[in-house]
């Protein structure tokens, strides 16, 4: 693995992390909140308030700090807004997915005891699917749609279950979304790493850690917040999911749009054994 230098420009930038994260957590307070408090009441559009204020309190700092965090001027390029779009998405359905998952399995279908092993298929998709998607890697597009696509077909699936659904059956919806995540992961991360100059490679990685929190906090807080409108989990965890499976499919939608077609690249070193090449836009 080559190694690349310290950027000049990779300096912390704590005043706009502070408010960036800030921003997020009043916006996802007002999203858990809204069905406690109601969603006009004052603590709610407060919360809400209070994020768009510190978003344009970070964006105004970012645009005058010689050293943002993220440069609002600069228009990333579409690649990597479709990749952090994707990973969001792919972990806010994920999530949107462990937030109920757990209290369906005890609550619901009474398996208190081996809930655990029952989420076993959770783990066999993103094993064993990976290597798979490799061999496709060169069709980004393909691997990332069909991924999220998974995704949300298990979403679908699980809000239809309830008390008599057979395990099996719910099972097969795990290893759906398993499946997905497994696929089109890998190639969304490494889709945002190439999207950026080398001398940004830390930068890509942030991003993509950022997206996945992200999508991770907004899922669980949306499937959190709407059992609570519909009085108990077994009547509001398939509307959740439902919700859920529709805003991924929105983003899969705008995900495949701007992902490309295949990898397009150049060779960069060769010999009779070997040919290394990279993305012709890094």
């Amino acid at each position: 693995m080559r190694r690349v230098g310290r950027s000049a420009h990779g300096n912390l930038d704590p005043l706009g992390t502070v408010l960036l994260t800030a921003g997020l957590v009043a916006v996802l307070f007002g999203i858990i909140e809204g069905t406690t408090y109601g969603w006009t009441s004052a603590p709610v559009l407060g919360a809400f308030s209070a994020g768009a204020v510190l978003t344009a309190l970070f964006t105004a700092h970012a645009l005058r700090s010689p050293r943002p965090l993220f440069a609002p001027g600069s228009s990333p390029p579409p690649r990597l807004r479709s990749a952090s779009l994707g990973t969001a998405a792919g972990f806010f359905g994920l999530f949107s997915l462990f937030f109920v998952n757990s209290q369906y399995l005890q609550g619901i279908k009474g398996c208190a005891a081996v809930t655990g092993v029952a989420i076993m298929p959770l783990t066999i998709g993103m094993a064993l699917v990976p290597r798979l998607a490799a061999r496709w890697s060169g069709r980004p597009r393909a691997v990332v749609g069909a991924g999220l696509a998974l995704i949300d077909v298990g979403l679908l699936g699980a809000s239809t279950v309830d008390a008599a659904t057979p395990y099996r059956a719910y099972a097969c919806r795990l290893l759906d979304i398993s499946a997905g995540t497994g696929l089109s992961m890998p190639a969304l991360t490494l889709r945002v790493v190439d999207s950026l100059p080398p001398h940004q490679a830390g930068l890509g990685s942030g991003l993509g850690t950022t997206a996945r929190e992200t999508g991770a906090a907004l899922g669980g807080a949306v499937t959190g917040t709407i059992p609570g409108g519909h009085g108990d989990l077994a009547s509001g965890m398939g509307p959740a999911l439902r919700t859920a499976a529709l805003l991924v499919l929105a983003a899969t939608a705008l995900v495949v749009a701007g992902h490309g077609g295949r990898t397009p690249t150049r060779t960069i070193a060769s010999d009779p054994q070997r040919v290394l090449s990279r993305p012709t836009d890094v």
